[in-house]
């Protein structure tokens, strides 16, 4: 597997497990009395997030993001849906010179 459709696999579970953590692990916390939620997807979820930090670092040359999307990247792991975003729009590795799609090709 390289290390662009990693990142995107962890980019997704990265998202996934911080909603489970804000809309179902913290209101049964919270309102039910029942941490256990918590107590697992918490650290599920930091590992993600480590590792989405981590590999964001790894990609930014294949994926030939300047500084400022790199940035973008980070701080979008800091936001619910975010990682959905990039994984979705910029995770996609680039085209190379001989292999342009057709339509792009005829317009």
């Amino acid at each position: 597997m390289d290390i662009v459709r990693a990142f995107r696999i962890v980019s997704i579970a990265e998202a996934v497990s911080f909603l489970v953590l804000l809309l179902i692990a913290m209101p049964f916390k919270y309102m039910a009395d029942a941490p256990a939620g918590v107590q697992i997807m918490g650290p599920i979820h930091g590992i993600l997030f480590l590792a989405y930090v981590g590999l964001v670092f790894v990609v930014r040359q294949p994926l030939r993001w300047d500084l400022k999307r790199t940035a973008l990247a980070l701080v979008a792991s800091v936001l619910p849906v975010a990682p959905f975003l990039v994984e979705h729009y910029w995770a996609k590795p680039p085209v190379a010179a001989g292999n342009v799609p057709q339509a792009a090709a005829r317009g």
